[in-house]
């Protein structure tokens, strides 16, 4: 199990990064650049988002899950499951 403040930090580090192809996807609309080219951009960004996504459900399960879990609040380990199951199921 990775260090919650590890991951938090290896996600911060992978938002930057996502902001600067996000602002290099602006320059090439700027620049009139290939439509494919462009595209080949955003799948890489949708990639990098989706790791980003997978890290923060691991962090939750790791952390706000297992918490909701070891309690003896069964309300709560019921809204923690609903949450993610809620989340999961949402369409974007």
């Amino acid at each position: 199990m990775t260090d919650r403040k590890t991951r938090r930090a290896g996600v911060g580090r992978r938002l930057a990064r996502i902001e600067g192809q996000v602002r290099g996807l602006s320059k090439m609309i700027e620049d009139d650049r290939y439509c494919i080219d462009v595209l080949t951009q955003v799948k890489a960004v949708q990639a990098a988002l989706k790791k980003v996504e997978g890290e923060l459900l691991t962090d939750h399960a790791d952390h706000c899950l297992a918490a909701a879990m070891a309690s003896d609040d069964l309300a709560m380990r019921e809204q923690k499951v609903a949450e993610l199951v809620a989340l999961l199921l949402k369409k974007t």
